[in-house]
């Protein structure tokens, strides 16, 4: 009976992660093979000859999945733990996190979307956190000045327009000149609507000759048109102005120029800005032109200039980036939509026309489609509306499916807005400064077991272990293991133990430490020099037995 139970003690391994003991068979470690577990041997630098069992300094949590697997072939993912650090858990133990099981591997990917996620709000910029003067250096380009000392006064003042004009929460005149800008953008987008107002408009009087029936001629008021007041004109001449000078400003302190150039924001701004001066140039040379305010209508790009603010709110830009993110659920809902559009106008029409219907609004398919538009998106206008039982059973599928359509993409895009929201409020809410953890990993020697070995451990050279000392690896020694505990230092003498007779010469490498033997039962001592040269020692018993 003990022999089956040493048996299989032989063939059991203790595994010792993070404190936490686990125990297996060596067979369920050799089951996954290429990976660290199904390579260990008592010659690891991990293993423990006193408790026999292998340390590893790693998450015990998580390896208790990692051990599971080796037992039943699946991998499951723990939900106590974050994404990354499972990862570098399967990394270090040599397995593949692509066989997490099914019913995990959605939960275990959520990290992997919050990453994606916090590396496109770092591409934002959403962190006003004031630059230091070496990252300022490194993003405008005189890097090698900096540290050289070489700074130019254009080179220190470039970066300061840059935050005045580009990065409005950097300092307290940035947030003016902010101000000032958010300013001109509502004042011109005011202008550009309130001018359209009638009341805010100038009649043009033309004076024209006319005959009267006696035939004497007269004179007639005629109002042609009508144009904006003058002082419109003088607002958007400053307005466009200030947007100009930013351009400009913006344009010379940028530290890359075509970024700055293919920018879509700057991309709206020059030509909102460019389309003012256009209109200058239309009404002093092309004014006399029939159809001179068709090219008003160009204008309208000045609207646009509201893209602008993005630079000033944070929410604005996140929007920007749920639309973009959201593109495959945006186009998903336009061609639901356009299918069933394209649909319901084709039944409705034919429906419309099978009973009698004298005033049926359905003349064509094409104005079926403004109508299943509108009913789709649930607007209902009610200029269009069917008139027979069939027709208001196609625009009640009509009404049902344009619900349906909808409700199913918009959570994706509310729930993209939200994940993007929440990750911005968390880094808002992080400390700017975090503290450095130092990878330090203690190197321990090799363990050589019994007190003998141990001394020979302690008589090696400084930094120089058992396997990588010459002179011990020719002599190629043998020892006899001992249960007294092991020396680490050459400070604490051995414990007394039988001194052997040997008639061998035992070789001591150079630079060795010194150490001691003694024998407590025939008072015999052995002392180990090292003066730079290998020495003999022999050590004569009562007894005659050979040192091992």
């Amino acid at each position: 009976m003990t022999m089956n139970i040493n048996m299989d003690s032989d063939h059991r391994v203790v595994l010792n992660v993070g404190g936490i003991r686990h125990e297996t068979y060596k067979a369920t470690l050799k089951k996954i093979p290429a990976t660290r577990l199904s390579r260990l041997t008592e010659a690891l630098g991990n293993y423990d000859p006193i408790l026999n069992e292998y340390f590893f300094d790693r998450h015990p949590g998580v390896f208790a999945q990692v051990l599971n697997y080796y037992r039943t072939g699946k991998l499951h993912y723990p939900t106590d733990v974050c994404g990354p650090l499972f990862e570098e858990e399967l990394e270090f133990w040599g397995l593949d996190s692509n066989q997490v099981e099914p019913c995990c591997w959605m939960t275990y990917t959520q990290h992997r979307d919050t990453q994606e996620t916090l590396a496109v709000l770092e591409r934002l910029d959403l962190d006003t956190e004031k630059p230091t003067e070496e990252e300022l250096a490194r993003k405008f380009g005189y890097e090698d000045d900096y540290y050289s000392g070489t700074v130019s006064w254009w080179q220190h003042m470039k970066p300061q327009i840059w935050s005045l004009f580009d990065e409005p929460y950097s300092s307290n005149a940035a947030k003016i000149i902010g101000v000032i800008s958010v300013f001109f953008i509502c004042v011109s987008i005011l202008s550009f609507c309130l001018k359209t107002h009638p009341d805010m408009r100038v009649p043009v009087i033309r004076n024209t000759t006319v005959k009267t029936a006696n035939g004497s001629m007269a004179w007639v008021l005629d109002k042609t048109q009508t144009n904006a007041h003058v002082a419109f004109f003088y607002i958007e001449c400053v307005c466009n102005a200030w947007f100009t000078l930013e351009i400009l400003v913006r344009f010379i302190s940028s530290p890359h120029k075509c970024e700055f150039i293919t920018s879509s924001v700057n991309i709206i701004d020059y030509i909102a800005t460019l389309s003012f001066y256009v209109d200058l140039v239309l009404q002093k040379f092309a004014s006399h032109l029939e159809n001179a305010d068709i090219l008003e209508f160009f204008s309208i790009i000045r609207i646009m200039r509201l893209f602008k603010l993005t630079r000033h709110s944070s929410g604005l830009k996140i929007l920007i980036q749920t639309f973009r993110a959201s593109a495959k659920e945006l186009t998903l809902l336009v061609f639901f939509l356009v299918l069933g559009i394209v649909i319901f106008a084709s039944l409705v029409y034919y429906a419309e026309r099978i009973q009698a219907n004298p005033h049926n609004d359905f003349n064509s398919i094409p104005l079926g489609l403004w109508w299943a538009l509108v009913t789709m998106t649930t607007v209902g206008y009610g200029d269009m509306a069917p008139k027979t039982y069939i027709g208001m059973f196609v625009g009640a599928l009509c009404a049902l499916a344009g619900v349906l359509t909808i409700a199913l993409p918009v959570p994706v895009i509310v729930s993209n807005f939200a994940m993007y929201y929440s990750h911005t409020q968390a880094r808002a809410k992080l400390p700017k400064k975090r503290r450095r953890v130092i990878p330090v990993e203690l190197l321990r020697p090799p363990r050589v077991a019994g007190p003998i070995g141990a001394s020979i451990v302690a008589m090696c050279p400084k930094n120089v272990g058992l396997h990588t000392n010459p002179a011990l690896a020719m002599c190629k020694p043998t020892f006899e293991v001992r249960p007294p505990p092991v020396l680490n230092t050459m400070t604490n003498p051995a414990p007394a133990v039988p001194a052997p007779v040997t008639n061998k010469p035992l070789l001591i490498p150079r630079d060795a430490s010194i150490g001691k033997f003694s024998n407590s039962n025939n008072n015999n001592s052995s002392t180990i020099n090292a003066n730079g040269n290998a020495s003999t020692v022999t050590n004569n018993t009562e007894n005659g037995n050979n040192t091992k």
